[in-house]
């Protein structure tokens, strides 16, 4: 069972899976300090410095904070925009990428012989003999 594991744990797609997500978490900390350090507060100011995290009821004993969940939600929408944006910006680079590695191969010596030597025999049938 214990060599089982290892092949298991050591196989490739388990550990490109790991490194997916380790990179995943540390590309998750610099998205949430972009929503909340630049995009968050620049939203407030726009908005008048509006922020429903003091919103709440209360029903007999208890307090529903729904404030914030509205701002967690708000969160999330900004998150998810500034993922999508980043995500966007780095598939247009890919694309042009692309386009340049799009560009057809030169033909080889052989093939261009072989165009050649095609060319020569048409030219051959082509004359009245």
């Amino acid at each position: 069972m214990l060599k089982e594991f290892k092949t298991f744990a050591l196989r490739g797609n388990v550990l490109d899976l790991a490194i997916g997500v380790i990179i995943g978490a540390a590309f998750g900390s610099i998205v949430s300090s972009l929503v909340n350090d630049i995009i968050t507060p620049l939203i407030g100011l726009l908005l008048g410095g509006i922020n429903f995290s003091g919103l709440q009821a209360t029903v007999g004993d208890a307090v529903i904070t729904y404030g914030v969940f509205l701002q967690s939600v708000i969160d999330f929408l900004i998150t998810a925009f500034a993922i999508f944006m980043f995500i966007r910006l780095i598939n247009r680079f890919k694309h042009k990428e692309e386009e340049k590695a799009e560009e057809p191969p030169a033909p080889s010596k052989e093939e261009e012989l072989l165009s050649e030597i095609r060319d020569l025999l048409k030219q051959q049938n082509s004359k009245p003999s």
